[in-house]
């Protein structure tokens, strides 16, 4: 005995069929069941509602920053004579980018590339220094337990609220004692010092480099130094990234400190030495050189924007994750 099941093919029990509803598939003729609309995730605070007010002010805070930048580029490209005539946000008549930068180079027998070399004598030594110092003295005061642990805290502290400006006079005063104004050292010796630095790698130390690592490593037989090199410096590498930028920046765009220390225009930096471009226009029978000032601050900033392009990809996170069991 076979059994058959109608009620479900046939719509009922009086066998009629269901009429299929208006505009609607059936398999037969669609041979397979429409897809399914994707709903949108429901915005949490890992996805929020788009803000329109906060995207306003990104986009102004983007033109802000990006709007001197196209003037700086677009005036670059101009002489003299165009600088004056045309609108500051255009291109003028003729293009004079390189023939401008060619001129800067060799202005007073080159005097530009002699400020480039200056500029980075400074930064190598003193925002390199200052880098190193602050990575050693924060992974040691995060990482080991010593007597006036607290009192460095609190000097670190009260040293990062003081401007620099406030220590000018005491420290001209300082150098000129031991005889080291107008030269190099004026400007590299106060430049190890980076309160600042000293404190972010503290405490980016502090949580970036698990203390079970260290023990770990001592209980292996490896010694201080070793753990240092082999297993807190790969960990460190953003925070020592962020400070070696923030003091890079810092002594590249330092202009008070040279103004103050260093009168002899061969040991000036690019700062002091555009400046000196600047006002010898103001001066009876000095020569006006804008478009060199332009050109030369524009040349000015290419090394720092290479150098952050080049160590982008240091600033990652969660080197350490999975690392420790808790």
């Amino acid at each position: 005995m076979t059994t058959t099941f109608t009620s479900a093919a046939t719509g009922g029990p009086s066998g009629a069929p269901r009429p299929a509803a208006a505009g609607s598939p059936t398999r037969a003729s669609s041979g397979a069941a429409a897809p399914k609309r994707r709903r949108r995730p429901p915005h949490t605070p890992l996805n929020p509602r788009p803000s329109v007010p906060l995207t306003l002010v990104t986009g102004l805070v983007l033109v802000y920053t990006l709007l001197p930048l196209a003037w700086l580029l677009i005036n670059a490209t101009k002489d003299q004579r165009g600088l004056l005539d045309s609108f500051g946000l255009w291109f003028a008549d003729d293009v004079n980018l390189w023939d401008n930068v060619t001129r800067t180079l060799a202005y007073d027998d080159g005097v530009f590339v002699r400020w480039l070399l200056n500029t980075l004598l400074y930064v190598v030594a003193g925002a390199g220094g200052a880098t190193v110092l602050a990575v050693l003295g924060g992974y040691a005061l995060a990482k080991y337990q010593f007597p006036g642990r607290r009192a460095i805290f609190a000097v670190v502290i009260g040293a990062v609220a003081v401007p620099g400006t406030a220590l000018a006079v005491p420290t001209f005063l300082m150098f000129s004692g031991m005889g080291l104004t107008n030269t190099p050292w004026a400007v590299i010796i106060p430049s190890l010092i980076s309160p600042f630095g000293l404190y972010l790698m503290w405490v980016f130390a502090a949580e970036a480099v698990p203390t079970e690592l260290l023990e770990a490593a001592r209980i292996d037989g490896s010694g201080e130094l070793r753990t240092f090199f082999t297993i807190a410096m790969p960990l460190l590498a953003p925070g020592t990234v962020t400070v070696l930028l923030f003091s890079m920046v810092a002594t590249w765009n330092n202009y008070f400190l040279p103004l103050i220390m260093i009168k002899d225009p061969d040991w000036y930096p690019l700062t002091l030495g555009l400046n000196a471009w600047n006002a010898q226009a103001q001066t009876a029978g000095g020569e006006a050189v804008f478009d060199l000032i332009i050109t030369g601050s524009l040349l000015t900033i290419v090394p720092i924007v290479a150098v952050f392009l080049l160590l982008q990809r240091f600033w990652r996170s969660g080197l350490a994750a999975g690392s420790v069991k808790e």
